[in-house]
């Protein structure tokens, strides 16, 4: 009798979860993959969080695409763990399951003020220009300081799309309400606050050196926060940032549009305004004896029209799978899911920033998803996988009456969101209503009636 070949069902569509089914793919030649996700698009934060004006960002979506290439992996879209497939259908009716669900939740500053209007999650306002269907509208009426918190690149990417030219902001794929929403604004100061000094800032080079160099951008530095550094032993990545603060000290930018400061040791206290945000106080940091970032009682106040913490993100629970609430990450070893009291769960796996955390770049989760991978396929070898003994995916939503979306639905959407793009001569037009892209999934058509709130409307002005 012929071996039945193992089934693996990956929860997440991102790159973390399209790595490790390109990582079977490559070492298993029997493998049947199911790659589930709540959205009717995959790529994930690739999709979803990368700025539109990165565009040599979005080639890793051809990597990212290849296990769809394969008739061995199924996509299945609009399906949610929790809500449309239970955890326990899916453990009982794979060999493995491997969640990949990101992190989607972000960390508070915890200081007073901070649910001002006004005050938001850099979180939200990528999510907002990057097309989400789930993002709510950002309004930049009447914003004209904005400070982002935090030192990694989510907070220069914010930063960023605030103070960059229009002609940048209209040669990408941002859905047009949010091109005409950036247009308009009237931002002249972005400030990016850092508790800590210019040495310990997690952001990469060329995303600093990108943003310090924006035309008719204005660098705004301390030259005190670069005195005294040590360099000797800190890696390539601090020195060129180092190097590239230094580059901008004294630099004159004529008539500049917008002034970009950069606050290192400093830290928000409060936030101030009524009824909507208008200041946050700062407090001047330092490091004590055991290098503990500390007040030292030093105030000063800055005008903000708009908050954004970019402090890191964390995952989020999943439905009946274990969670560390401390860490925000399922506890794993080696990539198998733990009781939080130190069990192995049977046959549940996890990669990516669920499984350790929201750090390094998208190229990371390769790595770090074959090493799961390599895991479980050591135990499938080994036999210490237990047979699935109920209905996959496919049969048990067939069951239920759920139709969900396929790979091929994606592509229709994708057909769409580039036709869209013609007209203005822009890359594409992201589809970023729920409506919308049920409407392409269920009508199987592309080009059908915009709804209002997704409509181009006339023609994008030339730029004064």
């Amino acid at each position: 009798m012929p071996q039945r070949p193992p089934r693996v069902v990956i929860v997440g569509a991102g790159p973390s979860g399209l790595f490790a089914a390109n990582a079977l793919l490559k070492n298993n030649a029997d493998v049947r993959i199911d790659v589930l996700d709540r959205l009717p698009t995959p790529y994930g934060l690739l999709r979803y969080g990368v700025a539109p004006d990165h565009a040599s960002m979005q080639g890793i979506q051809r990597a990212l695409a290849a296990p769809f290439a394969s008739d061995r992996v199924r996509f299945f879209g609009m399906v949610e763990l929790g809500r449309t497939i239970a955890q326990e259908e899916l453990v009982e009716g794979y060999d493995a399951v491997i969640y990949a669900a990101g992190a989607s939740e972000d960390r508070r500053l915890g200081v007073p003020g901070e649910d001002l209007p006004g005050s938001r999650s850099a979180r939200e306002f990528v999510a907002w220009y990057c097309g989400h269907p789930d993002a709510e509208p950002q309004s930049l009426a009447g914003v004209r300081s904005a400070v982002a918190f935090g030192v990694g690149n989510v907070a220069i990417d914010v930063a960023r799309v605030l103070a960059a030219p229009h002609d940048r902001i209209v040669d990408t794929d941002m859905p047009v309400p949010v091109v005409a929403e950036l247009r308009a604004a009237q931002v002249r100061d972005v400030f990016v606050v850092g508790r800590r000094g210019p040495q310990h800032a997690s952001f990469t080079t060329p995303e600093l050196r990108e943003l310090l160099t924006l035309p008719g951008v204005q660098p705004v530095l301390d030259p005190a926060d670069l005195d005294g550094i040590d360099e000797e032993g800190l890696d390539r990545r601090v020195t060129g940032n180092l190097a590239a603060l230094r580059e901008v000290l004294g630099r004159h930018v004529p008539d500049a549009r917008v002034r970009l400061h950069l606050l290192f040791w400093w830290r928000p206290v409060a936030f101030e305004g009524d009824p909507d945000l208008t200041e946050v106080v700062l407090e001047r940091t330092a490091p004590d004896d055991d290098d503990r970032v500390v007040g030292t009682g030093e105030l000063r106040r800055v005008d903000a029209d708009l908050a954004l913490r970019a402090i890191g993100y964390r995952g989020r629970r999943l439905p009946g799978v274990p969670f560390d609430d401390v860490h925000g990450v399922v506890p794993h070893e080696a990539g198998r899911v733990l009781e939080e009291h130190g069990a192995r769960r049977a046959n549940e796996y996890v990669v990516g920033w669920i499984k350790r955390g929201p750090v390094g770049v998208i190229g990371t989760n390769k790595s770090d998803a074959a090493a799961t991978v390599a895991t479980l396929l050591a135990d499938l070898d080994a036999g210490q996988l237990p047979s699935p003994t109920g209905p996959d995916a496919a049969a048990v939503l067939a069951a239920r009456g759920v139709v969900p979306s396929t790979f091929e639905d994606w592509q229709r959407i994708d057909a769409e969101e580039l036709a869209r793009g013609v007209p203005y001569g822009r890359p594409r037009i992201k589809v970023a209503t729920w409506h919308a892209l049920t409407e392409l999934v269920r009508h199987g058509r592309a080009g059908g009636p915009l709804t209002h709130e997704d409509d181009p409307g006339p023609e994008e002005p030339e730029d004064a």
